[in-house]
């Protein structure tokens, strides 16, 4: 790609026709580069990619249970394994984003997401004993989720670092909304290719393809990670503060902390309804087909709010306020499905609330990732957005053992399409909607911030404003 390729500029106007000293020139005039889409859009498919791996199973979980000859709650670890490898991990993925920069980052994760894929693939060779298989598949999935944080806290970074302020919350959007894509693109990919266990080998070869294109497209195409010229003013200091300085900077704000174990909550509420909507729906009598579309409208839903939310933001910068309403509104629909899904022969009344749960909840994930970064300016994006992704990632492990030990086994139900194991959701949806209803209560109460970064960009361009008529006549006096 030309980097030296200029899409556009903007300055600060002004009339006078001699050109500032440098100084003021990096204050005054900040280019962007037609790159920016190419590297946004590599990273929409890494996440995608990488978020196709992650969900393979859960919409086909009897299935995958009978072929790799192992209970439920072990296909559930296949995507568990995302949570718990991501934990360690992050901090070294944020430092790496706010040290190495994007390039290294994201071509080390294309690559780790790639060999993922096809070590799952490999899984499936006849030679291999059902206990070794399961054991393979596993390494495949700990290769992707080693690869997640790489891509999954980077959007924020992209933004900050190669697209102007009108439109770093919507190229957030786009890029973050590229991981729910591809949990839609599994919910529905999933289902169709396998109606019986037997064809799962032909599902994971689908899924080895396009990370192996992504790989080569990152690898050959990323040629530097920040524009040669920085698109905003805060774009210079992105990453500015050391490490260890950034991480005591985070723990001693208290609206970031408020952010952290809320918004973490509601990462790992999602994260619930994703990996167990299969389980939860089968048990009053929902085909795999009709838990794959909810998922879907899930989804498309979030997608459609986050476009919406993400332009909205973007003119208004109304970060807070939309955060607070949108979390509200998921909460209402998270007790609502934790009504209705235990209800038989209420599609209707399921996919509606499923699509307002989408709605309302997956578009506050990039708003949220760009409020973290206003309140913590100028700790580096990576690191604000990091931590919150392991808050996400502890509270999802712990979500998820707690709401499967509450689960009681049904001795038996004729509505079920579960297969073999029955068990009773009523308890664990009652208590993640709960936990839903509590972190969004907190937040809404507790939650206020300045908007640093903002401000700080006000404050430069007020700066060089104020410094352009000095600047010119000093150049008058030399000419003379």
């Amino acid at each position: 790609m030309d980097d030296g390729e200029v899409s556009d500029v903007q300055t600060v106007s002004t009339t006078h026709p001699r050109e500032p000293n440098v100084e003021l020139r990096k204050l005054l005039l900040f280019k962007t580069y037609k790159t920016r889409w190419f590297v946004l859009l590599v990273l929409c498919l890494l996440n995608c990619s990488n978020a196709t791996i992650w969900i393979t199973f859960a919409p086909v979980a009897d299935q995958s249970a009978q072929y790799l000859h192992v209970g439920l709650d072990m296909i559930n670890y296949l995507s568990l394994v995302f949570m718990v490898v991501a934990i360690p991990l992050s901090f070294g993925s944020t430092w790496m984003l706010d040290t190495l920069g994007l390039r290294i980052t994201l071509i080390l994760g294309s690559w780790l997401n790639m060999f993922g894929a096809m070590i799952r693939f490999l899984a499936m060779a006849p030679s291999l004993s059902a206990q070794a298989r399961y054991g393979v598949v596993m390494l495949g999935q700990t290769l992707g989720a080693m690869a997640q944080p790489l891509m999954i806290f980077a959007p924020t970074k992209l933004a900050a670092l190669w697209f102007p302020d009108h439109q770093r919350a919507t190229a957030n959007m786009v890029a973050s909304m590229a991981n729910p894509l591809g949990i839609l693109l599994a919910n529905i990919i999933s289902p169709l290719v396998v109606t019986t266990s037997d064809q799962i080998p032909t599902l994971l070869l689908a899924y080895t393809i396009p990370p192996s294109i992504i790989c080569l497209l990152a690898t050959a195409g990323i040629r530097r990670s920040t524009p040669p010229t920085p698109p905003s003013a805060s774009a210079e200091s992105s990453g500015s503060e050391p490490f260890l300085q950034g991480i005591k900077l985070l723990l001693t704000n208290k609206a970031y902390l408020v952010l952290l174990l809320c918004f973490g909550s509601g990462i790992a509420v999602f994260t619930c309804f994703s990996t167990l909507l299969e389980q939860v729906l089968c048990v009053k009598g929902y085909t795999n087909d009709f838990a794959g579309l909810c998922g879907a409208l899930f989804i498309v839903f979030g997608i459609v709010g986050a476009g919406v939310l993400g332009v909205y933001v973007d003119k208004t910068k109304k970060f807070t306020e939309a955060t607070k309403i949108n979390l509200s509104f998921s909460a209402l629909a998270c007790i609502a499905f934790s009504v209705v899904s235990l209800m038989p022969q209420q599609k209707v009344a399921v996919a509606a609330v499923c699509s307002l749960f989408g709605f309302f909840g997956f578009s506050i994930y990039p708003v949220a990732m760009e409020l973290s970064v206003e309140c913590t300016y100028p700790v580096g994006e990576a690191m604000s957005t990091g931590l919150i992704f392991v808050s996400g990632q502890v509270l999802s492990v712990l979500y998820i053992f707690l709401l499967q030990a509450l689960t009681t086994q049904l001795t038996e139900s004729s509505l079920s399409t579960c297969g073999d194991t029955v068990l009773s959701w009523k308890l664990p949806m009652m208590v993640m909607a709960g936990l839903c209803a509590l972190s969004s209560c907190c937040f809404v109460l507790l939650f206020h911030t300045r908007y640093r970064r903002l401000e700080a960009e006000e404050q430069a361009k007020y700066e060089a404003e104020q410094r352009l008529p000095a600047s010119s006549g000093e150049c008058d006096a030399a000419s003379s």
